[in-house]
């Protein structure tokens, strides 16, 4: 790495440069994009090819405990996967900046690790990685060598490059269409897909940064539209060599090669027309056959730039962010008058719930002006009569389920404890449906609703659950589950769509991901922080899918941000009494 180059930030034509500011002091830390890719993985399925996934995780600085930060896409039957997946690190040169990576064999839509099979792990530092190879944009990565404690033999190398990202938000959508692609299969036509590269310094070296969908049987294909960042697509820099290569899909994990050709951002931004109409050029047949022209050809048919928005846009912007607590009163916690319970009120400490509500609820409460938090219940029989609710104001108010602060969202809960019978079963659908009902009034982007549900039990609506967060997805809510205690809290990973989007019974998918679930223990075990300081560790893993769910949702409405004005004021929003679900206790 040159001591008074460009680091390994690039060649100085993209780079960072659009933060570049003569005659000032630089910050100590850079964003830095890792690109991921797998060689010869360990073959674990008999009939195919491994289908790979990797998990990376970061080590906080002071920690010794794992945290997960990212999972990549699973790429089908290939033990040589180029994942397209990134992950963006900031990058501080007085830290050491522990990284493990774990490449899985994925089995099923199971968001649980412990359902796939496990191909090995490999562990470093981002000072390794930018320094591998002589840095560089797209320098040659490091190779880290794949180990399983469960198996002696050889599981595979896996490569991480490193490229400094630079400060340029906006993105590019596009859209491509193809007429008269090779035809690859025996039935006479092909399952075209197009994969974009960029390229790096070394000669002929080139990061995969986009795949499209594949359309079956089809020579003609029109494929989706997708967005891309500029800063994923070419590092700012518009004149970087672009490489759009052409393959047949095939379920095997062998696609085959139809044809390729070069264009830069700078000329897909000018749009449909003859100078983004692109000859499909296979090069072996090129080098081989006098009369070959093409193997068809690709057109660009759509081109816009935009803006991207960050969440910090929004929030300054005036989006308000109003987080709503459900709190699981069901009998499986344990008699609130013993010590076991989870519910127990302990003079000295927390217990699971306070904790989990304080941690996570206090930092939202510094987004929301009016600090105020609607609590609702279920699960419980409630006063006078002993009714079963899933729905009731844990505040015993009968129209106003408001609680001022975190504070007194914990006083609540504190008294509830003793007005209420724990009973039973775990419905988490009517919580749900309840906060969605004051979402929809909310779709112009003026609030954004979180719901916290804290709760020990295993789901016992899970269909019902489902089809609420089907119908939420298409509203400005994010729902966070903590699990605490130590139930078997397996079927609850398979409504955190990380890995595989909800699908309801009817077969409708949930068109963006809203859900985290956290199982506290993760927080309170062995080699993991200490429980006072678990809460800290808690809320920042709970909270970590936030804004990109957020950013999710307003990019599927269009919505841009305000722009602040200095006399504006927030005002909060009314939550409406339901009198057939309101309780006074």
């Amino acid at each position: 790495m040159s001591q008074y180059g460009h680091g390994f930030g690039g060649n100085g034509s993209g780079g960072s440069g659009a933060g570049f500011q003569p005659g000032s002091a630089g910050a100590a830390t850079s964003l830095v994009e890792l690109s991921i890719s797998g060689k010869n993985l360990r073959d674990m399925d008999v009939f195919s090819k491994s289908d790979p996934m990797c998990v990376v995780y970061t080590q906080p600085f002071g920690s010794n405990s794992w945290q997960e930060v990212l999972r990549t896409e699973c790429i089908q039957n290939n033990l040589n996967p180029k994942f397209t997946r990134k992950v963006q690190i900031s990058y501080c040169f007085e830290q050491q900046q522990n990284l493990k990576f774990e490449m899985y064999d994925i089995d099923n839509p199971s968001n649980n690790l412990s359902d796939h099979d496990f191909i090995g792990r490999a562990t470093c530092t981002l000072g390794q990685i930018v320094t591998a190879g002589g840095g560089g944009s797209g320098g040659h990565g490091i190779t880290l060598t794949l180990s399983n404690p469960d198996f002696n033999g050889n599981c595979g190398q896996m490569v991480i490059a490193a490229e400094e990202l630079s400060m340029c938000k906006d993105e590019l959508e596009l859209q491509f269409m193809a007429k008269k692609l090779d035809r690859k299969d025996w039935f006479g036509s092909s399952d075209p897909f197009l994969q974009i590269s960029r390229s790096n310094e070394r000669p002929g070296d080139f990061t995969v940064v986009h795949r499209t969908e594949h359309i079956n049987r089809n020579c003609n294909p029109v494929w989706k539209q997708f967005t891309i960042p500029i800063r994923s697509l070419c590092n700012g820099d518009l004149d970087r060599n672009l490489k759009v290569e052409c393959f047949d899909y095939n379920n095997s994990g062998n696609h085959s090669y139809i044809g390729e050709f070069a264009t830069t951002t700078r000329q897909l931004i000018e749009g449909p027309g003859p100078t983004n109409t692109y000859p499909c050029i296979n090069i072996q047949k090129k080098n081989s056959k006098r009369s070959y022209k093409d193997s068809g050809k690709i057109h660009l048919i759509h081109s816009k730039m935009q803006k991207a928005f960050s969440f910090l846009d929004y929030v300054q912007g005036g989006t308000e962010l109003a987080c709503t607590i459900s709190i699981d009163f069901t009998a499986s916690n344990g008699n609130p008058q013993s010590s076991d319970s989870l519910h127990y009120i302990n003079p000295r400490g927390m217990n699971p719930y306070e904790s989990a509500i304080d941690s996570v609820g206090k930092i939202i409460e510094d987004y929301d002006s009016d600090k105020l938090f609607p609590v609702i219940g279920f699960g419980a029989r409630l006063p006078p009569d002993g009714r079963v609710s899933h729905e009731f104001y844990v505040n015993g108010h009968p129209s106003n389920p408001y609680c001022e602060r975190i504070s007194g969202v914990l006083s609540a809960y504190r008294s509830c404890i003793n007005k209420v019978q724990l009973y039973g079963p775990t419905n988490f659908a009517p919580t749900i449906n309840h906060v969605s009902k004051v979402a929809r009034n909310f779709i112009d982007g003026s609030q954004y609703f979180i719901l916290l549900i804290v709760t020990d039990g295993i789901i016992t609506d899970m269909e019902q659950t489902k089809s609420a967060i089907v119908d939420a997805a298409l509203l400005p809510i994010s729902i966070i589950i903590v699990g605490v205690g130590g139930a078997d809290f397996d079927a609850m990973e398979e409504l955190d769509g990380d890995t595989v989007r909800v699908t309801d019974q009817r077969g409708r998918v949930a068109s963006r991901d809203i859900v985290q679930f956290v199982p506290m223990r993760n927080f309170l075990g062995i080699g993991g922080p200490n429980s006072q300081g678990a809460g800290v560790y808690l809320a920042k893993e709970v909270l970590a899918e936030v804004p990109d769910q957020f950013i999710g949702f307003m990019k599927s409405r269009k919505i841009v941000p305000k722009i602040p004005h200095p006399n504006a004021s927030n005002q909060s929003f009314n939550l409406p009494a339901d009198p057939e679900t309101v309780i006074n206790l």
